[in-house]
């Protein structure tokens, strides 16, 4: 298949990852993460987050997600997250399962804010109500936005001031760090959030996430609640690979940032096609568009790309590590043909 722009989960694993990989695989290694490639991730996730992050790797986002809410909460405790939250419309009701029930909070462009999370997080101490516990962001958002540090850091503020914690879900947090050219650290450590499912796969790894429980008493049960779902990899050595190839010389990072520059591309290509909309601002790897009826069907012909919005028909656009500039161009230019557009730049 040729690059598409359905999703960064279709691109494959980057050379430097898969030759860590091809690395690990030399010998034999002590199982379930006591080996040394685990234990250089731990270097890596304390030099990039602080000396009291923890990292446990785990298969698949999911699982990432899921462990860490349980990990910061008690079965009759909730956990706030966006409407669009991945946590809320695409694990299949996997919180739900682990008995932990979902507050939505009101969103724009994809963020929550101190107010909307304050109209949700009420009923303290009432025995009758679910109790407030968590607040969920997913940084960079499933619209494709990003949250500013400030913003982050007021949500947390809220939120310990009221014995809540703070979870991030990562999936896409290289794409933000790189965004908003900052360490990783100040997204995370510096702006009180407890709790991180880190994201690799969409950045170049194949089947690599950790929790990274930052302190506390959450990381006391982490290792049980990780082998009850299901999540403790028996050769975590390749899983550890993939996440110190990505960590270790900033790979992480320029990846991300290739994606976002191709995302940007792709926006300026499109901008100007008549009666095609740009949804959301455009601040990460992802491109959110309404085009005028019948045009995603015919660029489908030739590309593949998921309708986000059944009702309103808006799609999304994704860029990952390998797009190219020649894939953003072609890709634009069929656009721009499907509208009966003439041709433009990027």
């Amino acid at each position: 298949m040729k690059r598409t722009f359905a999703s960064d989960n279709y691109a494959g694993m980057h050379p430097a990852v898969l030759a860590a990989l091809a690395a690990a695989n030399e010998g034999h290694a002590v199982s379930y993460g006591e080996d040394p490639w685990t234990a250089r991730l731990q270097e890596l996730v304390r030099a990039e987050l602080g000396d009291d992050a923890r990292a446990f790797p785990v298969f698949n986002g999911t699982g990432a997600n899921v462990i860490a809410v349980e990990a910061l909460t008690r079965p009759w405790e909730a956990v706030i997250c966006a409407p669009g939250a991945h946590l809320n419309v695409d694990e299949a009701g996997a919180p739900e399962r682990a008995g932990r029930k979902l507050l939505i909070a009101d969103a724009e462009h994809g963020r929550l804010s101190v107010e909307s999370v304050e109209r949700v997080a009420v009923r303290f101490g009432d025995e009758h109500a679910v109790q407030p516990k968590v607040v969920s962001l997913t940084q960079s958002t499933e619209l494709g936005t990003v949250y500013d540090p400030a913003v982050v850091r007021d949500i947390a503020a809220f939120a310990h001031a009221r014995g809540m914690f703070v979870h991030v879900d990562g999936a896409r947090l290289a794409n933000a760090a790189a965004a908003l050219d900052v360490p990783l650290r100040e997204l995370v450590t510096g702006s009180g959030v407890d709790a991180l499912s880190l994201g690799a796969t969409k950045n170049g790894a194949a089947m690599a996430e950790a929790v990274v429980v930052l302190g506390g008493e959450a990381a006391a049960g982490m290792p049980w609640l990780r082998k009850q779902s299901m999540q403790l990899a028996s050769k975590m050595r390749f899983l550890s690979a993939q996440l110190v190839a990505l960590l270790e010389d900033g790979l992480w990072r320029r990846n991300a940032e290739h994606a976002n520059a191709m995302a940007a591309r792709l926006a300026r290509a499109v901008a100007d096609v008549p009666g095609l909309e740009i949804t959301h601002p455009v601040e990460a790897n992802g491109v959110f568009a309404i085009l005028p009826p019948g045009v995603a069907d015919r660029v489908r012909e030739s590309w593949r790309f998921y309708t986000w919005d059944e009702h309103t028909g808006e799609v999304r656009w994704l860029c990952s590590w390998d797009t190219t500039p020649e894939d953003v161009d072609a890709f634009a230019a069929d656009v721009r043909e499907a509208v009966g557009a003439p041709a433009g730049r990027a």
